[in-house]
């Protein structure tokens, strides 16, 4: 293969590597405790953003849940007495609430 190709693909892959976006990964996060499972971060690969879940009974905050999404979208809904609230977003860190 031509040196130049290489260089310049190898180049591309390094920048690609800085560049993804960086998430808090917390798989378990009671009321304002701290994180109790699955502490951490992920790297958001292709089509995944930062993600924030909170779920609310009787507008106390009972968990919430941080992980990279694939395909992540902003959603709010009440089931069986408790709202999910789906917070997405794309800046590193930003799911740390």
């Amino acid at each position: 293969m031509d040196k130049r190709f290489l260089l310049v693909f190898s180049l591309f892959c390094c920048i690609e590597a800085v560049t993804l976006l960086k998430c808090i990964t917390c798989h378990l996060r009671m009321k304002s405790d701290r994180c109790r499972r699955g502490y951490g971060v992920c790297l958001a690969q292709r089509d995944e953003s930062c993600m924030l879940l909170r779920i609310y009974k009787d507008y106390a905050l009972q968990l919430s849940y941080m992980v990279c999404q694939r395909f992540c979208r902003n959603l709010t809904f009440t089931f069986s007495n408790r709202t999910y609230i789906h917070h997405c977003c794309e800046a590193d860190y930003c799911n740390k609430r």
